[in-house]
């Protein structure tokens, strides 16, 4: 009796450990933390969400990523800083914030560096260009990943806005950019650093005349409602930058990092469909709204931001980044 009593206690503890080891097999999957401050609508978190179903399918489930849209684990530069420390694993942010915290991206900065979309794609794919920055950031605490298209960046405004002299003295916010400050100066207006989620009642309180972004921002977000002028300029084309923390990349095995980094080129030839299809439909929107396109000529925009193309060739971190960027206007 005593015999059977103790086959029975093997056999029951054999079942609990194979239950305990088939348990700990089904959750090892490591689940990574991607924060964002698009609206669930907007292509970018569609591009994320695409970005997690590749990770997941290309890791055989190994790996997963969850998208925190909204900015709810924090601003762009705060989840920026988050991921230098390692208590967030994923963010998107864009070039512009980025510069002020790896140089290298202050190359895609310039206004009017880009001659036009293809030429903007074809610098971010290119290893002396965009593949290389990417990585570039590994000391500053984060990894590339991968690029997502953000559009034309064009003034919109309380007033028409024609030419530079129309900005002059103009309240313009602007991303805490060096080099979107300086581009403002130069113009004439007045760059007024705001964080995105301020936007709206800044505007609508007249805290500031206007902003740049792509047409998004005009109906997405509302924008539109408070500033009825959208001045197609085309100053700048700022990726937008998926980017992993140094120390949660050093985490990953290398079969998971193949992973990922191909779940990024993959999500980004997906943006570059859906965001072509999603300008079109957002500029008829913002008419509907009663926002007016102003087509203008960009020459003399251009002229007044010169000494910007004059600098970056003299700066040793970009230099080499401006000078292979123009080699690419074909």
């Amino acid at each position: 009796m005593l015999n059977i009593k103790k086959t029975k206690l093997h056999v029951a503890s054999a079942l609990l450990l194979g239950s305990l080891m088939g348990a700990s097999s089904m959750s090892f999957a490591e689940t990574l933390k991607l924060s964002h401050n698009g609206d669930t609508k907007s292509p970018v978190h569609k591009a994320l969400k695409f970005f997690a179903d590749e990770v997941q399918e290309k890791t055989d489930g190994d790996l997963k990523v969850r998208v925190y849209p909204n900015g709810q684990l924090g601003t762009q530069r705060e989840s920026l800083e988050l991921l230098q420390s390692g208590a967030l694993d994923m963010a998107k942010s864009n070039a512009s914030e980025l510069e002020s915290f790896d140089p290298a991206y202050g190359a895609f900065n310039i206004p009017y560096i880009f001659r036009d979309r293809e030429h903007f794609y074809r610098a971010l794919a290119s290893e002396d260009v965009g593949q290389k920055i990417l990585s570039s950031s590994e000391k500053y605490g984060f990894v590339g990943v991968a690029y997502f298209d953000a559009g034309s960046r064009n003034f919109y405004t309380s007033k028409p806005v024609h030419s530079p002299a129309d900005l002059k003295g103009m309240k313009i916010r602007v991303q805490p950019s060096p080099s979107a400050i300086k581009m403002m100066e130069l113009m004439g207006a007045s760059p007024t650093p705001l964080p995105f989620g301020e936007l709206y009642t800044a505007l609508q309180q007249r805290v500031v005349d206007g902003a740049e972004n792509n047409i998004g921002a005009v109906t997405t977000y509302r924008h539109g409602e408070v500033a009825k002028y959208y001045t197609r300029d085309g100053h700048a084309m700022i990726p937008d930058v998926l980017v992993i923390s140094t120390k949660t990349w050093e985490k990953l095995s290398d079969k998971n990092k193949a992973a990922v980094l191909a779940a990024g080129k993959d999500a980004t030839a997906y943006m570059k469909k859906i965001w072509g299809e999603y300008t079109e439909e957002e500029l008829k929107k913002a008419t509907k709204m009663g926002v007016e396109i102003i087509d203008v000529d960009k020459d003399p925009f251009i002229k007044a931001v010169a000494p910007m193309f004059q600098e970056a060739e003299q700066n040793p971190v970009i230099a080499p980044y401006v000078k292979a960027i123009k080699a690419l206007d074909k």
